[in-house]
């Protein structure tokens, strides 16, 4: 596997960003505040040519969609990838693109949620860093700034970003260090057992997912538990867990239950909300970096080279 992650270069006022939307369609009215927060801070954004194409939920047909993406790897110019949205489709054109330029010339690929699937692929083909934020789709109306459009920037203008935040009544202590992997919890079920999965050995897993049953929640934790991928953890990050769903008979257990029975057979250190996912506070994570996980009365999620 790769000795040292490669991380994508600084970003520098002036550079050009890129804007496509891999898989759920958008409108011009929905990225219209990223496009304008992104000039403010010194970026020229470059539009996909589907970027607001309309084909059933998508925002182009496969073809369509890959092209785009491909497009923007292959342009020295655009010095980042900005995944417009989440919902579905990302990987339906993962082995539509040919990521030859990309691994010359590394740049940042950017989006959480669906965006998942391109961080997987990327990390376990290439060793390069990707960055798991807040999306175009996300960014606010009112055009400011916050938390988490600023964690965004600070990784992409060379920041290794250092978080500190107070203990949870779930969580299990230890300190644990290791590149860090994961998404979305759904979507890595999903690639279990394909090219785009991921190796979690002496890896931090970070999971999160949105709007799914609670028994669902339950077969996927026990899928990473039965392939293995639990027990070789150094540690594990979860964040936001919002808008589960039970069903007339209930499950039982909270979807913070699920995932402390599944891991109760192991040691290592785990942190219960973490404010990343699909939550307001979405704090930028480096995919492939090199992280510090301190499980305490403080806790603390430290990215260095």
């Amino acid at each position: 596997m790769h000795t040292k992650p490669i991380r994508p270069p600084d970003l520098k006022p002036g550079d050009k960003i890129g804007i496509v939307a891999p898989a759920r369609k958008v409108s011009r009215e929905e990225m219209a505040p990223a496009i304008a927060i992104l000039g403010q801070w010194g970026y020229e954004t470059v539009e996909g040519q589907h970027l607001y194409g309309d084909y059933y939920q998508f925002s182009g047909n496969d073809e369509e969609r890959a092209t785009d993406f491909q497009a923007m790897l292959d342009d020295d110019s655009v010095k980042a990838i900005f995944c417009a949205r989440g919902g579905y489709g990302s990987v339906r054109i993962i082995d539509r693109l040919d990521f030859t330029r990309f691994q010359e010339k590394p740049k940042w690929i950017v989006g959480y949620s669906d965006i998942t699937v391109f961080h997987s692929h990327i990390y376990r083909h290439f060793g390069i860093q990707t960055l798991h934020a807040a999306m175009p789709i996300n960014f606010p109306h009112e055009l400011d700034m916050n938390i988490s459009l600023q964690s965004l920037k600070d990784v992409l203008e060379g920041g290794f970003p250092e978080y500190h935040f107070s203990s949870h009544p779930f969580n299990r202590s230890g300190k644990a260090t290791g590149i860090l992997c994961g998404g979305n919890l759904s979507l890595l079920y999903s690639l279990s057992g394909t090219i785009s999965d991921i190796n979690t050995e002496g890896k931090v897993l970070f999971i999160e997912d949105l709007d799914e049953y609670l028994y669902h929640i339950d077969r996927m934790m026990m899928n990473l538990k039965r392939s293995g991928r639990l027990e070789s953890l150094a540690g594990l990050v979860v964040g936001g867990m919002n808008d589960m769903n039970d069903n007339a008979v209930p499950f039982g257990k909270t979807v913070y239950e699920i995932i402390v029975e599944a891991v109760s057979d192991y040691h290592f250190p785990v942190i219960f909300n973490f404010k990343s996912g699909h939550i307001s506070e979405n704090l930028g994570l480096i995919i492939g970096g090199h992280v510090h996980l301190v499980a305490a009365e403080q806790c603390s999620l430290v990215f260095n080279d």
